[in-house]
């Protein structure tokens, strides 16, 4: 076994273990996973999701066959990006399935009060929740979140509650 030095970094060595464990795909997974649409694209991402790695493989789930079409084109440039954020090469193909994408959820904090309005009630926090989730770009999503909660709201009658204008 090699000895470390004074000068080994901890990112150096925390790779190591992860190879030497063999977690190294995993944690590339969830890496993949969290920071997808900085390194794809919003449209892109949402259209696909880094479903698995195995094998040097990933496994890229694809919203339907027209976006698994397109992809196809554009496996190379993919790659490269990959392998770019990654710093190697830990995938060196991509299999595309068409599968359902997992939606992102909406923190119940992100439907908090609005413009120092009342706090929210869970009940109405389901209600927009069950409106906006099938809207997959995020700030579209918070605007729609921040509409639809402020106009679900029941109206303070004057004089006992924050005054606001709608």
């Amino acid at each position: 076994m090699r000895r470390l030095s004074s000068i080994d970094s901890l990112s150096s060595i925390l790779e190591g273990v992860a190879r030497r464990l063999g977690i190294e795909a995993k944690l590339l997974e969830r890496r993949l996973q969290r920071d997808w649409v900085s390194i794809v694209g919003e449209p892109i991402a949402s259209n696909t999701w880094p479903d698995q790695i195995r094998y040097k493989k990933l496994y890229l789930l694809v919203h339907n066959s027209v976006w698994l079409h397109q992809l196809t084109f554009l496996k190379p440039t993919l790659l490269q990006k990959l392998n770019t954020v990654t710093g190697g090469d830990l995938v060196t193909d991509i299999v595309l399935r068409v599968g359902e994408i997992p939606s992102p959820v909406i923190a119940p904090a992100t439907i908090s009060a609005i413009d120092g309005d009342v706090p929210v009630s869970k009940a109405l926090q389901d209600e927009t929740l069950s409106h906006v989730s099938s809207i997959q770009d995020p700030v579209l999503r918070q605007q729609f979140t921040s509409v639809i909660s402020r106009n679900l709201r029941v109206p303070t009658p004057p004089g006992q509650g924050p005054s606001h204008v709608p």
